[in-house]
């Protein structure tokens, strides 16, 4: 592969995320072709200096590593599949968001048809790519990965999980998973104090500092989780961990009680088959095992 082909680069996709990723590889001096099936979306990017093709097929063939970042999992396919001789003996790196299922799916898809795979699950917002912060977590293709690294980490820092496509999904969407459900958990908590006068904007300068410190529990509890004994000394217990003070007063509040209700659904599970006196980290034995 010639440093011509090295610099060039072709961007299927240019929706939020596909527009960052396409103009930080722009930024960065990579000779950059880029596809979006509805037109318009990349007149800003070729303003930069992005080429614009009229078709996938156009971009696919114009070199260099193909990076995709559309919609969903049957897009991917729909955009892919009748390229899939122009794309043999090219490196594919699907920056979708698919489940890891989808991800080995297409895995073994590209495999059949001698497309290097790599999978990615981008940890950042769009206005974060190529800034502190950004990460994208990669696995798949360890030989496309460690060829286009110095491509990969102009998105941001880039880790790779091994050669399953479907780890770095899992790790994304288990991340997420965290992320929303304690979204969920701060906006409760507006919810229940808007009555009394108080703004989301104060409950966040009260909430962040407060939240941001209990992280710090993260590695206590993943220490029990993989110690496996959750009566190690020290630990909050489960009956003390009872939430139905907070969901009374939700509904003194009037506000739903979906939220909180989730958590303590899983803590009464726990303390309904006897391990009332064990520590708050056994909710992952609900979680881990629903049966």
């Amino acid at each position: 592969m010639t440093t011509e082909d090295h610099t060039r680069v072709t961007v299927l996709g240019l929706g939020a995320m596909g527009s960052a990723l396409a103009a930080a590889l722009v930024d960065a001096g990579h000779r950059t072709t880029v596809w979006n099936r509805s037109p318009g979306k990349a007149e800003a990017l070729v303003a930069r200096g992005a080429v614009a093709a009229g078709t996938a097929g156009e971009a696919v063939r114009s070199g260099g590593p193909v990076v995709v970042c559309l919609l969903d999992h049957a897009s991917v396919h729909e955009v892919l599949d009748p390229l899939a001789g122009d794309l043999s003996g090219r490196p594919v790196v699907n920056l979708t968001t698919t489940s890891p299922e989808q991800s080995r799916e297409l895995g073994a898809w590209a495999a059949a048809h001698g497309i290097a795979y790599l999978d990615g699950g981008i940890m950042a917002v769009p206005a974060m790519i190529g800034r502190p912060g950004s990460s994208v977590l990669y696995s798949g293709s360890a030989p496309v990965f460690e060829e286009h690294r110095a491509l990969l980490e102009r998105w941001g820092d880039a880790d790779y999980f091994g050669e399953d496509a479907g780890l770095a999904p899992l790790y994304d969407l288990a991340l997420l998973a965290g992320m929303y459900v304690m979204f969920a958990g701060f906006l409760h908590g507006a919810a229940m104090v808007a009555p009394a006068g108080v703004t989301a904007t104060e409950f966040a300068g009260r909430a962040a500092p407060w939240l941001a410190a209990m992280t710090g529990g993260f590695q206590g509890f993943a220490e029990v989780v993989d110690g496996g004994d959750y009566t190690v000394p020290g630990q909050q217990s489960l009956e003390f961990s009872d939430l139905g003070d907070i969901l009374a007063a939700g509904a003194e509040q009037g506000v739903a009680p979906d939220a909180v209700a989730m958590v303590q659904r899983l803590i009464r599970r726990q303390i309904d088959a006897g391990h009332g006196k064990e520590g708050f980290a056994r909710i992952f034995e609900s979680i881990r095992n629903p049966a």
